[in-house]
This record gives C-alpha cells, sequence and structure tokens, in this order.
C-alpha cells in the first residue's frame, strides 16, 4: 500500500502495485502469487477492480451494496458487490458510454447514454429497451416523481423522455446551442442545466418554464479569470435547496446562493483544464473538485487547500462513497484508482479493516530507505582503507561512489582519524568563544585572516578617495568589510589567500599600488612619531636633561632606529621609481625597411601620419564618405564606406557624360536602330521582317 503525505495528509493509495492481466489462467496466477513478493503484498479491496484499456465512469449505488463502472475496450460494464469484495457480473455493451445513472436502490435498472445517440435501459437480467436520440447526448437528469428523463446535448433543446408512457414528450428549449450537464435539486426538483455560453438555466418541472438564468461568463469577477474565451458551464453540483457548485472550462469552481447572481467563493485550479466532476462531503466542510489532471480537496467556507492527488494519469469521473474518507476514480487507465484519506472520515463497514491497518502505519513510522547507510566516493573509500570491501555484500555500487553500513563508516573512521573528533570539538570550542568574544565592546582591530587585504582595503577607504572613481572603489572595499556575505572571508583559516600561488602572481601588478600606499602610510606614521620624540627630547634637555631615566634613552634609540630604517626603505624605493622612469623615458631605435630614407620628406610625412591617432585621421581626412557619430552615455560609433576606386569613378563618370547626352539628344533606340544600313534578319532566333 502506497502512502503519500501532501500538505501533511496521509493518503493510502489502494490500487497501487502490480496487476495481472486478465488472460492468465488461474493456474498460472498461483504460480505467481507464489513467487512474486509483490503481488503477494499488494492489497486488493474489489477483486478485479479494473478495465481492459480505459475506464470512463464510476458510481455507487444509493444502498451503497454495489459499485459499478464501465469503460472500453471492448465497451462494457460491471458491477462489484462489496459484500463479497468481488465482481458479479459484466456485461458487453455496443458503444462506449458518455454517462450512465442507476434509476433505482441497486444496480435492477440502469440506463447508458452511449456516443452514437443510443440510449439502453438495462434491467437486472440484461438489455431492456434501445433508442435513439435527435442529437448527440451529453448528460442524463432523472425526476423521479414523474418518471421524466432529461438529456441534454449538442443541441439547444433537452430532451423530456417519459418511462410510463413510454414516449418523449415537449422538449425544454435553453438560449445556448449546447447544453453540457444537468442536475436535480434533490430539495426542491430545481432542473439546472450548463451551457456552453456559461449561463446556469433553472427549470420548473412542475410548469416546464425556465424560472430563472445565472450568468456566469458576463459577470464582474470574470475579469479575474484572465482568459479571453468565455468560460463554458462544464460541471455542478447541489448541496442542499440554496447553495450550488458550478465548475467552469477555464478550471475554476464557483459557490453560489440561488438568492444571489454574485458567487460566494470562487476556487481557481491554476491548470486552466475544464471542471470534471463535483462532490460535497458535508461531514468536514469539504470540496472536491476534479479537472482531467488533479483533484483537489478544499474548505468550502475559506477556501483553504487541505491536499490534493495528482495520480500521472488523465481522470474522467469522480465517486466519493457517501459519509467515508473512500474516493473511487476512473482514469485513462486500466485500473480504477482507489483513495482513502482517514482524515475526511472512517472506512466503509465493509471494509473497516483499513481503519486498524493505518492506524498501525500512523504508530510504526519507518525509517527510510537509506537512513541507515552513508554514501561515499572512492577516493573516500581508499582513505578509511576499505578498498578491499569493493565486490563484496558490505558495499553496494551507485553512481560514481558505494553505500556503506553507517556503522562500518564511524567504525572505519574513528580507525583512520583517532584524533579526528578531537580535534572538531576544540574547533567548535573555539568558535564558540570567538562568537562570545565578539559581543564585547572592544576597539577595532584588524581580522586574524587575511589581515593584509583587510589593511589594503581600509587604507584604500582613507587614502585614496581623491577622485570620483577612487571613491566609488573606496566605497566598494568598505562594503566588501561590513557586508555579512564576506564576514566568513575574514573569520575562517579556510578562505586565507595563499601569496605564494601562480593567480596571486598574476593579480599582484593591480595589487602592488595599494602596497605602496600602505609602505608610504607607515614610513610616514614613524617619520612623525620620530620628529615627536625629537621635540620632546629637546624640550627635555633645557629643562630636565639630567632627570631622563634609562628606559626613555632605550626607548628613544628604538624609535630613531626604525626612523631610520624607514628612511633608508624610502630611498631605495624612490630610487627604484627613479630608475623605471629612466628606462621609459631613454630613446628607442628603430630599423628602417629597404627603400626607406629618413630625410627623405615622403618617408618622414608617412611616419608623421602613422604617428597619428584614428581620430586624427579622419578629422584630416578629405573622404566625405566616412562619417562619426557620438552615441549617449560616452558611447563612440563610427560608420565607415569604402572609397572608389579610380577606375570606377573613370566610368561612374562616362556613363554620367553618355547619360547626359543622350538626354540632350532625346533618341531613343528605336530612333537609333532606323539608321543602321544593315538590319539583323534574325533577332532571339525568330525571323525580323
Amino acid at each position: 500500500m502506497q502512502v503519500s503525505n501532501p500538505n501533511n495528509v496521509n493518503i493510502y493509495n489502494l490500487s497501487a502495485g502490480k496487476s495481472l492481466p486478465e488472460w492468465l489462467s488461474d493456474r498460472k496466477r498461483r504460480a505467481l502469487l507464489k513467487q512474486d513478493v509483490d503481488i503477494r503484498r499488494r492489497i486488493e479491496l474489489l477483486q478485479d477492480f479494473e478495465m481492459p484499456t480505459v475506464s470512463h465512469g464510476v458510481q455507487v449505488t444509493p444502498d451503497g451494496q454495489y459499485i459499478c463502472t464501465t469503460g472500453t475496450y471492448k465497451p462494457r460494464f460491471r458491477c462489484y458487490d462489496v459484500s463479497q469484495m468481488s465482481l458479479k457480473f459484466e456485461r458487453g455493451l455496443d458503444s462506449d458510454v458518455v454517462k450512465f445513472l442507476l434509476l433505482d436502490n441497486d444496480y435492477s435498472k440502469v440506463v447508458f447514454l452511449q456516443c452514437d445517440r443510443y440510449i439502453e435501459f438495462h434491467a437486472q437480467e440484461g438489455r431492456y429497451y434501445r433508442l435513439r436520440i435527435p442529437k448527440y447526448g451529453r448528460d442524463l437528469a432523472y425526476h423521479h416523481a414523474s418518471c421524466d428523463m432529461y438529456i441534454g446535448g449538442v443541441s439547444s433543446e433537452i430532451y423530456r423522455l417519459n418511462l410510463e408512457q413510454g414516449r418523449f414528450l415537449n422538449p425544454l428549449v435553453v438560449d445556448a446551442e449546447e447544453v453540457n450537464c444537468c442536475h436535480f435539486n434533490a430539495s426542491n426538483y430545481l432542473l439546472a442545466c450548463g451551457t456552453n455560453m456559461g449561463t446556469v438555466e433553472c427549470f420548473d418541472p412542475r410548469v416546464r418554464t425556465r424560472v430563472g438564468v445565472l450568468d456566469v461568463a458576463l459577470s464582474k469577477h470574470v475579469d479575474d479569470f484572465e482568459t479571453l474565451d468565455i468560460p463554458a458551464v462544464t460541471a455542478m453540483k447541489f448541496r442542499d435547496g440554496l447553495n450550488m457548485a458550478v465548475g467552469t472550462s477555464t478550471g475554476h469552481v464557483l459557490l453560489y446562493d440561488l438568492r444571489s447572481d454574485k458567487p460566494l467563493l470562487v476556487k481557481d485550479h491554476h491548470y486552466e483544464l475544464p471542471i470534471k466532476s463535483i462532490e460535497f462531503h458535508d461531514t468536514n466542510d469539504m470540496m472536491l473538485s476534479m479537472d482531467t489532471k488533479i483533484l483537489k480537496i478544499w474548505n468550502r467556507d475559506t477556501g483553504k487547500a487541505f491536499t490534493s492527488i495528482e495520480p500521472g494519469t488523465n481522470l474522467n469521473d469522480l465517486c466519493l462513497l457517501p459519509k467515508s474518507g473512500m474516493i473511487f476514480m476512473a482514469n485513462e487507465a486500466p485500473k480504477v484508482l482507489s483513495y482513502y484519506i482517514p482524515s475526511l472520515g472512517t472506512a466503509p463497514k465493509w471494509c473497516s479493516f483499513l481503519d486498524n491497518m493505518t492506524e498501525e502505519l500512523e504508530e510504526n513510522t519507518a525509517d527510510m530507505v537509506y537512513d541507515d547507510y552513508k554514501f561515499i566516493t572512492r577516493k573516500e573509500l581508499e582513505d578509511l582503507g576499505l578498498v578491499h570491501l569493493i565486490g563484496s555484500t558490505m558495499l553496494r555500487a551507485y553512481m560514481h561512489g558505494f553505500f556503506i553500513d553507517i556503522r562500518l563508516y564511524h567504525r572505519a573512521k574513528s580507525m583512520a582519524e583517532p584524533f579526528a573528533y578531537e580535534e572538531y570539538r576544540k574547533k567548535k570550542i573555539r568558535e564558540k568563544l570567538e562568537e562570545d568574544r565578539a559581543n564585547r565592546v572592544r576597539s577595532k582591530k584588524l581580522p586574524k585572516v587575511n589581515r593584509d587585504l583587510a589593511e589594503k582595503l581600509l587604507t584604500a577607504k582613507e587614502g585614496m578617495a581623491t577622485t570620483s572613481a577612487k571613491k566609488r572603489r573606496a566605497k566598494e572595499a568598505v562594503s566588501l568589510l561590513e557586508d555579512n556575505r564576506f564576514s566568513e572571508m575574514f573569520t575562517k583559516s579556510d578562505f586565507q589567500i595563499d601569496t605564494s600561488t601562480e593567480e596571486y602572481r598574476l593579480l599582484n601588478p593591480v595589487i602592488s599600488k595599494l602596497d605602496k600606499a600602505v609602505k608610504r602610510k607607515q614610513q610616514n606614521q614613524l617619520s612623525i612619531q620620530y620628529e615627536e620624540v625629537e621635540e620632546d627630547e629637546v624640550e627635555g634637555r633645557a629643562s630636565e636633561d639630567d632627570s631622563s631615566s634609562d628606559d626613555e634613552h632605550v626607548w628613544t634609540d628604538d624609535h630613531k632606529r626604525d626612523y631610520h630604517q624607514a628612511k633608508r626603505l624610502q630611498y631605495e624605493q624612490d630610487r627604484q621609481d627613479r630608475l623605471e622612469e629612466k628606462e621609459f623615458n631613454q630613446p628607442k631605435f628603430y630599423q628602417l625597411k629597404e627603400g626607406q630614407d629618413a630625410n627623405k620628406r615622403q618617408d618622414k610625412h608617412k611616419r608623421k601620419e602613422l604617428r597619428k591617432s584614428l581620430a586624427e585621421r579622419l578629422e584630416s581626412s578629405h573622404d566625405k564618405s566616412v562619417i562619426k557619430e557620438s552615441g549617449t552615455r560616452g558611447n563612440k560609433e563610427m560608420t565607415f564606406r569604402w572609397k572608389k576606386s579610380e577606375r570606377e569613378s573613370r566610368r561612374q563618370k562616362a556613363n554620367k557624360e553618355h547619360y547626359e547626352e543622350r538626354k540632350k539628344l532625346r533618341r531613343t533606340a528605336g530612333e537609333i536602330s532606323k539608321g543602321f544600313k544593315d538590319k539583323p534578319k534574325y533577332w532571339m532566333g525568330k525571323k525580323v521582317t
């Protein structure tokens, strides 16, 4: 039995499991039951509760003792006895069933509306009578008081067939072209008909006239549907004498009070598929609405979703057993889907054992299949020293690794790394202490991890914010330090920058500017400190020369040493900068090609042109075919046109002169050909006369 838990509601799929084909003999069926464990463990609520290919409809009799289904192929009708939990009988039909209706409390009187316009009446012993209607039908409704059957279909007329007299009566006429569904109100016997024009027309069977029209398509709330098509009414259901639910072709369910034309609640399935069936569950004030893809269960007062069932096959019909949590659904698959939801209600009396089974399953919650296993790769297996277990039952190969028992993994891990837990424990303790220290009030200090990077970023903030671009970079640096997303970069040692890698060397030219600024700042600070120390010493000699202690002399000597060292470093850095600048300003020598002379004016002109930038060459160009345009936001756009060669210019000039001469003489080609002495005898393969 398959269990799902959407929205924390347990749903038990009673039709899950393997199925056996119907053409198997009893002997082979018993053999398969002995061999296959999955077949033995499946729950077969009703014996052979399926159709050969597709099931079209499913209903339960009013007395609750029989369940009837229709399907194909070949078209057939099956009846199941719930007391025996097995198939009672099966009947073959001539064509597929669109709708069927149970006229009595049991299966003794059944009406079938078929796809070839025929209506069949079946009694307990078999088919009783068969007749044909003028247009294709879509739904049936039966009025018990007058024995009238109403058939709606692809017509504006609703046919009336009196089963007591055995003849057709005058039909009811609607304002739409087609009628999709018909339904009687069990309290006041009001007949409601849903049309393809989005209207619900209500008739009183006593006077056979229309008493009201509910326009679903033209009401104000349809603007919220976000659809351009007219929503047709595809399903209806009455809860009591006043409340009614309407399903549309756009996938919406609307709850109405018959005294108002405004809906009390609008529920959207969000699939834009026609609503197939609607049911009321009065015990928990729940609504069940089904389209071809999903069955949704929701609260009819608030519209809040309770749970949903999406089987994966297209759904055709819905049947809810009264006052229970059992649901049957006909679908585009052989099996008729059976679901049990304990939250909706208890199981029916004929399958009360389901309550005990579900309670035991909920109490004994089993672990997941892989909860006791650990997935490891081959490298991790080599580190643990368990390579020799490959191929044994201790390892289960899966994708790029293996599944291993979690107990074996922990034991091997403790043997391979005996101090791993102690190191992990100490690391967690250090992290906890660091978190506690972070809450204390303390002065700003540089972090321990990536200390140089943090210092460079602070320097960029303080000393490099002179221009607008540098201010922007300084602002980015501050955001990097203060952003919580990058906080672990300065707290965890895993993000420590390795200055010995090749990537760092490639980035070093960019970082060198910040390094120079840091060194220069440190040197300036040392020089300022030394000057302050010298001033203090000079003032002290005049007044308190003999009162200085030995400790003060030692402190002064240390600062002098630092000052001289900073001066020396600054001198070496300035010297290196001068050498680089000198190398850059040194004259460069070029080799002339053969046939060139440096003193010739032509070569000088060419070299002068080559030194110019592209913009200067374009400005000095006399070619009017070069166009330069400036775009917005600092962009530049240049469009070039090819220069015409001298040969092409001469040809265009000659053509222009010839055209001017022809224009001046005003002679046509016919006039020119008249002056020919020898006219051609043949032209384009034809003789010229």
